[in-house]
């Protein structure tokens, strides 16, 4: 049962990072938009649907990835949240670079945005502690066996109440 327990704490863990990096993902990508705009407040509806496909589309990239750098964290016991901030910059990378075009020819990407590329890593990052402050602090704890309780000390004999 712990094992299924642990999977819901990672899937919990997984949505949580994806919303966080899908919120920075917006954020950082539309803030210099509306700084130049002027236009005033946007609507809130708007914000919460540019929020649900930045959701959507990093739960839906980053999914594959995740899942490779979880397996390897909780196969190896893995909870220090430096690797879990490493291996959210490496799924956000990844996630930049399957969308942009790469030449097999040159061996290079080719149409790099750096901006785009360092918003996608440090979102990437930032997912990675909030998945370890949900489900990395406990990697593969679900494979260790409760231990045993220790029985209590005997009581002395003359600490009994019908003992006479």
């Amino acid at each position: 049962m712990s094992l299924i327990g642990r999977l819901v704490v990672i899937f919990i863990g997984f949505l949580a990072a994806c919303f966080v990096g899908g919120m920075i993902v917006v954020v950082a990508l539309l803030f210099p938009e509306f700084a130049d705009l002027g236009a005033g407040p946007v609507d809130q509806g708007t914000i919460d649907i540019l929020l649900g496909f930045g959701f959507i589309f990093v739960s839906g990239f980053a999914l594959v990835p995740a899942a490779v750098i979880v397996a390897i964290t909780e196969a190896l016991y893995i909870r220090s949240a430096l690797a879990y901030a490493v291996g959210g910059g490496l799924v956000g990378l990844a996630c930049y670079l399957g969308l942009v075009p790469f030449h097999s020819d040159t061996f290079q990407f080719e149409g790099v945005v750096r901006r785009h590329l360092e918003i996608m890593t440090g979102a990437g990052i930032v997912a990675g502690v909030v998945y370890w402050l949900i489900a990395g602090r406990n990697a593969g704890a679900w494979r260790n066996p409760p231990p045993p309780h220790k029985p209590p000390p005997p009581l002395p004999s003359h600490s009994r109440p019908d003992a006479r």
